[in-house]
Order: structure tokens, then C-alpha cells, then sequence
């Protein structure tokens, strides 16, 4: 049995806040300077100042800490971490429908080469979209709710399919005792007064890609024939906001080397009245003048401290709003084992290109080698499936002793098969980065929770 717990300090308004999490338990542990300086010398390692400090400390002090961590240890909220088996399901709960490989903007750090994932411009038709729910419903077993996202390209340039997929979607449902609930991702330029209707009306969520500032949008978002859409992008969101109410929705957004002062655009999407945003950083080749690279990750970090203060002082004086990587759930938050297995990509999560072939998800569309089947053919290859549900933190080696590997389960798997090679190998780039936003997002919940109770 191998011991984890995470020590670290959380500075707000001056003040620092000592915290002690145990991933296994999700468990945080709020703390003095002596405590945090005993049980980080009993987990992890102190830096030379922390180890002069806890030099200076009584054994007494010592010892009665240190007793009270073994009282946690026995309850199950410190130390203690425990490898077990476990195996994704694979039910299929949810498809992406690439309703189109074609879009009307030109994103410079666009993974899907302008919405075509390097195919042809295809466009899905009636029938690919009929075979599509028809596999989801084949292959849900039991599970009674399901889900559709409509992706691309731009899926608001195939409205058609869209409406025909939800209605047939619905009636397919309907006759085997399952709901589906629909969402979409667009870039907005479509988003016309009739589209807004539709989509709040039959969409369970709408996720609308904007940048940030003008400035950092326009510069690597143009439209495909080079001129500016951020005005028009923004102007038609905003709209689609008024309309929502409390409907599910986000702001979605991707910072790169270009902006790595991220929280400004954080903000400046909240200061434009978008109350659930996700910024997250760019994932690209290191070569490649956009990327976040080893020596940008300091800068990017820092980042993240400076957001999360201004984080936790608007939501507690009248500006309130979500950021999806500072989002945690301590009290209600996912079970152990739904912690263990991350991502359903290729087992519960399943793409389908425009013309019907089947994939892991969004990002592996176009990977011959990782091509499942095709719906209109019916073949399915169940091998790729059952190699991705063996797929957990568990045989991931460099997440073994990581605090964060219960809510990463090591990252996203495209990320790791395009840039580590290797399914098993988190994309080390971005490990360093979901730590700090983890901590983060505990240091939050310590000071938020500590405002509500002192009020």
C-alpha cells in the first residue's frame, strides 16, 4: 500500500492557507504552519527554509501531530492509496457526429486542419446520421440516457442534418424506453436568431468557441478568407446568452504561447456577461511558435494563482461566475471509480465522421489505425473498444504517485497517442498544469467554504 497526500500553501489577499488533500479519500484538510510542515515531512519533501522551520518544532508538537495523522490514517482520510482493478465499461453512452468536415473560420492552432481532420469537405447525410443513433442505441445495453454532440468543422453550416438527427433521435428513443439529450459545439459566425431558438429549445448544452480579448481572438481565429469575425462572434453569443436563463451552456476558449496573460481574457469573457467559461491551453507540437513549451509552463502557472484570486474575490462580491478547471465538488463529487477511469473515449465515447466511419472520439477522426467500423457497413471492430477500457490511471506508471491522478486519470488520450505515442503516457506538457489548476481549485473550495461559514 503506498501513502499520498498532497501538502501545499494557497496564498489569498496576503494570507496563506496551509492544505492537506488525500486524493484516495478526496478528502482537504485545512490546517496551521506546524502541522503542514510535520505532515509534509512525513509525506513528501521539504524545501531547506520548511526544513530549518520544522527543525525548530518541539518533539511534543511533533508527536501530537503525528497522532492525530495516524487517527486520519485509520479513518481512511490521509495516506493511504490503494491499486485495485478496474474496467471501464463498454456500454456506449454517448457519440460525437462530425455532421461536417468543413468550416467557416481558419484556426491557426486548429487540431482538425480547418474542420476537415484532412479529409474531404464531406458533409454527413440523412442516412449516415439514421445509422449513427441506430449504433447508439444498439450498442447502450441498458442505459436508459444517452447523448448526442453535433461537432465538425462547424455543424451550424449542416443545419438540416442536425434537425433531422434530433427528431429521429428522439423517436428511436422514445420506442426503445432511452432519452438523448443533445448538445452542440459552434464558433457562433451562424448563430442567427433562428438557430438561437432552436438550439435553447432542443440542445441540453451549447458550447460557443471565443478566445478572450478581440485582440487574441482575430489573431489566430480569422475567417476562411482572412478577415475578422470576433465582433459578429461575440455579438451573436451574447444574444444566445440573453435567450438561455438557466439552460446548461459555456464559453469555450483556447489560450496559447501568444497569450499566456490568460486570465485577462478569463475576465474580459466574464466582464462581456458569460457566467460559465473554460479557457484551456493549446495542445500542439512543441515546434510550433504557438505552443505551450517546457519553459512557458512558469509563466502559465502563475497565471492560474493570479486567476484564482481574482476568482474567489468577484464570486464573493457580486461578479460571479464558473471556470470550468477551478470547478470541485468535495462533499458530492465522482466516486472512486469513475476517478479511476477518466476519459470513455473509445468504450463509452465513440465519433463518427460525415461519412460514417467510427473512431475512439473527436480527436482520433482520420487515424486509419484506431478506425472501429463504419455505420453504414455495420462493421465494428470490438478489439479498439476493449484495448481502451483496460485504459485507466491504474497502469499508468508516471501517474503512480501523482496527487492529481484522480481527477486527470492521466489526461486526455488523444493528446498522449499524437504526442507521447504511447496510450499509457500522459501528455507531459500538461501534467504540471492540471496540478497547479487542482490545487488551485482546493484552495478555492478552503477559502470559499471559509467566507460562507464566517457569514
Amino acid at each position: 500500500m503506498r501513502l499520498i497526500t498532497h501538502c501545499f500553501p494557497f496564498t489569498y489577499k496576503g494570507e496563506t492557507f496551509y492544505l492537506i488533500y488525500h486524493p484516495f479519500s478526496n478528502s482537504l484538510h485545512s490546517v496551521d504552519r506546524s502541522a503542514y510542515l510535520v505532515l509534509k515531512n512525513k509525506y513528501e519533501e521539504l524545501s531547506p527554509q520548511e526544513l530549518a522551520d520544522f527543525s525548530a518544532l518541539s518533539e511534543a508538537d511533533k508527536n501530537e501531530i503525528l497522532s492525530e495523522a495516524t487517527e486520519l490514517e485509520a479513518q481512511g482520510l490521509l495516506g493511504k492509496d490503494e491499486t485495485f482493478p478496474y474496467k471501464k465499461s463498454s456500454i456506449v453512452k454517448a457519440l460525437c457526429l462530425h455532421v461536417c468536415h468543413d468550416c467557416n473560420l481558419k484556426c491557426q492552432y486548429c487540431f482538425a486542419k480547418e474542420g476537415t481532420y484532412n479529409t474531404a469537405r464531406d458533409y454527413m447525410t440523412n442516412e449516415v446520421a439514421e445509422a449513427a443513433v441506430d449504433l447508439l442505441i444498439e450498442k447502450s445495453g441498458t442505459r436508459k440516457n444517452l447523448e448526442i454532440d453535433f461537432f465538425g468543422g462547424e455543424p451550424l453550416m449542416n443545419m438540416p442534418v442536425v434537425e433531422h438527427t434530433v427528431e429521429y433521435g428522439k423517436r428511436r428513443a422514445a420506442e426503445k424506453g432511452k432519452e438523448i439529450s443533445f448538445t452542440m459545439t459552434t464558433n457562433a459566425i451562424l448563430l442567427n436568431d433562428k438557430n438561437i431558438e432552436y438550439l435553447n429549445r432542443e440542445m441540453d448544452n451549447v458550447v460557443i468557441s471565443i478566445d478572450g480579448r478581440e485582440c487574441v481572438h482575430n489573431r489566430v481565429r480569422k475567417t476562411r478568407n482572412g478577415t475578422d469575425a470576433y465582433k459578429l462572434i461575440t455579438e451573436n453569443a451574447k444574444k444566445f446568452r440573453a435567450v438561455r436563463g438557466d439552460k446548461r451552456y459555456y464559453i469555450r476558449g483556447t489560450f496559447t504561447a501568444y497569450n499566456l496573460d490568460f486570465a485577462s481574457d478569463v475576465l474580459y469573457l466574464a466582464d462581456l456577461g458569460f457566467d460559465q467559461i473554460s479557457v484551456e491551453p493549446v495542445v500542439l507540437p512543441p515546434d510550433n511558435p504557438m505552443a505551450i513549451t517546457a519553459e512557458k509552463v512558469g509563466a502559465v502557472l502563475k497565471e492560474y494563482d493570479k486567476l484564482a484570486e481574482a476568482y474567489i474575490e468577484r464570486r464573493a462580491n457580486g461578479k460571479w461566475f464558473n471556470f470550468f478547471h477551478f470547478m470541485i465538488d468535495m462533499e458530492e463529487g465522482p466516486c472512486i471509480m469513475k476517478r479511476l477511469s477518466g476519459c470513455s473515449a473509445g468504450c463509452g465515447y465513440l465519433a463518427v465522421s460525415p461519412i460514417g466511419d467510427v473512431y475512439p472520439c473527436h480527436q482520433f477522426v482520420g487515424e486509419e489505425g484506431y478506425k472501429i467500423g463504419n455505420v453504414l457497413t455495420k462493421e465494428f471492430d470490438s478489439s479498439i473498444p476493449r484495448e481502451f477500457a483496460e485504459i485507466t490511471v491504474n497502469n499508468k506508471k508516471k501517474c503512480e504517485n501523482c496527487f492529481a491522478k484522480y481527477y486527470c486519470s492521466g489526461g486526455c488520450l488523444a493528446a498522449s497517442h499524437y504526442y507521447e505515442k504511447d496510450l499509457l503516457t500522459p501528455y507531459g506538457a500538461g501534467c504540471e498544469m492540471m496540478k497547479k489548476r487542482l490545487e488551485c481549485s482546493l484552495g478555492i473550495y478552503a477559502i470559499e467554504k471559509n467566507l460562507r461559514e464566517k457569514h
